[in-house]
């Protein structure tokens, strides 16, 4: 890899070639572009994820799992975006959206029985909370789940969910008193071919093989054991995960710069223009300066977010920094690695379609906004 280790430990510069070369293996650019082209989830290498046992790296021990630190994780999230962002988004909604809930969270019949067919690669997951009337504003949901002795009946429409139409199970947040704003949250495990379940797949710009859906619940009904926690507490059960969630959003960014940049060098220090390399015009190095700049500040906020979190720390406003400036960043260096090709870069192919990717980097997991509102409330009431 032409990126430095930043310290990694032997045991995580192993995880970052293993995981580079299993995917290259798994997936060449010609099996991505076909993948692409049909939509297609990257069921294979997703299996051969699970075969390996990379499922398992999050978990605790006592749960079949890894126990994998903070930054054994980011090591792993950068190195498989850099080989595909859309294997990244089928990892990552399974693994941490859906399998930290039913691993931090869960009862015993979660933990015991559905964890280990998630760490084996039986059951997909997903995790539903946008909804039409908007995302950032959670405590505002309108999906509804009312209660029927000891189950919950479930009504209403969720959108934009990564990977829904391939899971087995969605952890779905939903309102169970309506009256109650954050503090009447509860999250449901919802079977995916449940009477009343309809999930369509959207047309989205970029992750083309990690499609978003739409899911509409019409009176579904939920068993009292697929409640996750106590029934009120999602907001509380959804706000540990948001540190991991950040942190590896960044990671997953940071490895795709890393990836926009050696595609745009190999293909810029092999083009003549005027009668030179490219390359020796200066307005190219500097973009190639601008790029190398923000890709190792993605790089830099991302592990030292991970080593605070490894520390016991709580670093809310750094992750937040974390994610915006790696997904921020991401974008533009896929922009000016197209800018940098021309023509060859603007047709589809691996820069263009990076460049898609990334374009959901500032929306997704917490928008740009959300971000600096967050980071503003930090300095503000608690200091640097």
């Amino acid at each position: 890899m032409p990126y430095k280790s930043f310290g990694f430990t032997d045991h995580q510069l192993m995880i970052r070639d293993t995981i580079i070369r299993l995917m290259e293996r798994e997936l060449p650019p010609e099996k991505i572009d076909a993948l692409e082209k049909a939509s297609a989830y990257p069921e294979e290498a997703f299996r051969v994820l699970a075969e390996e046992g990379w499922l398992a790296l999050p978990y605790p021990e006592e749960l079949g799992g890894a126990a994998a630190t903070y930054k054994d994780m980011a090591v792993f999230i950068e190195a498989l975006a850099y080989v595909h962002p859309g294997i990244t988004s089928a990892y990552m909604t399974t693994v941490i959206y859906g399998g930290m809930q039913l691993a931090r969270n869960g009862n015993e019949w979660m933990r015991n029985e559905l964890l280990p067919q998630l760490i084996q690669g039986r059951l997909k997951m997903a995790i539903a909370m946008s909804e039409p009337s908007g995302g950032s504003d959670l405590a505002q949901i309108n999906t509804r789940a009312v209660s029927d002795g000891n189950d919950w009946v479930l009504s209403g429409q969720k959108v934009y969910i990564t990977n829904a139409h391939v899971a087995d199970r969605i952890v779905v947040a939903a309102k169970t008193d309506p009256d109650a704003g954050r503090h009447g949250m509860s999250l449901l495990l919802v079977d995916t071919k449940a009477a009343g379940v309809d999930i369509r797949p959207m047309d989205s710009l970029g992750r083309r093989t990690s499609l978003p859906n739409e899911i509409f619940f019409d009176d579904v009904r939920v068993t009292g054991r697929e409640v996750i926690g106590k029934v009120g507490d999602g907001w509380k059960l959804l706000m540990p995960g948001l540190n991991l969630e950040r942190l590896l959003l960044a990671a997953a960014s940071a490895g795709q710069c890393n990836k926009v940049v050696e595609l745009a060098r190999d293909w810029a220090t092999e083009r003549e223009a005027f009668g030179k390399k490219i390359t020796e015009f200066q307005a190219i190095g500097h973009k190639f300066a601008e790029m190398q700049m923000m890709t190792e500040t993605a790089r830099l906020h991302t592990f030292h977010v991970a080593d605070m979190l490894d520390a016991g720390e709580d670093p809310v406003m750094e992750t937040a920094i974390a994610k915006t400036l790696a997904t921020e960043y991401n974008l533009a260096v896929a922009d000016m690695g197209m800018q940098i090709m021309g023509g060859a870069g603007y047709m589809m192919g691996p820069i263009a379609r990076l460049y898609a990717d990334a374009r959901v980097g500032p929306i997704g997991g917490g928008s740009s906004e959300i971000m600096r509102n967050v980071i503003a409330k930090q300095v503000l009431t608690q200091g640097v």
